[in-house]
């Protein structure tokens, strides 16, 4: 099992109810495969830096998981299929960057 980091966009005119169906409908396609959620998190409404499908804004999550390689080609094969979602990015991470994103999770607990 390896560690994966995965940033999607989210079309900003979706509503909060739809939001949260999209987010749970590819947790539910990762804990089905077998892999196992590190972390999640909502990074709520963001302006992009440049436009995508004609709009300004999207609503960005992150998941953190362990997974096999073979299911990150069906999760990406999702994201695409998927008409709410604007753009994705999947890396894999080594050991430094998983320490690096358990020091941040901790700090963000810290000011919360």
């Amino acid at each position: 099992m390896n560690n994966y980091e995965t940033v999607f966009i989210l079309n900003p005119v979706l509503s909060e109810q739809q939001v949260k169906e999209t987010v749970s409908k590819f947790e539910d396609f990762l804990t089905a495969k077998g892999c196992k959620m590190v972390a999640k998190e909502d990074w709520g409404l963001k302006k992009l830096a440049y436009e995508i499908q004609h709009k300004k804004s999207g609503f960005y999550h992150l998941f953190q998981f362990e997974a096999s390689p073979e299911i990150i080609i069906g999760l990406e094969t999702e994201f695409r299929r998927d008409e709410r979602i604007m753009r994705f990015l999947t890396v894999s991470l080594d050991k430094h960057a998983v320490s690096w994103a358990e020091r941040r999770r901790e700090k963000l607990k810290q000011k919360a």
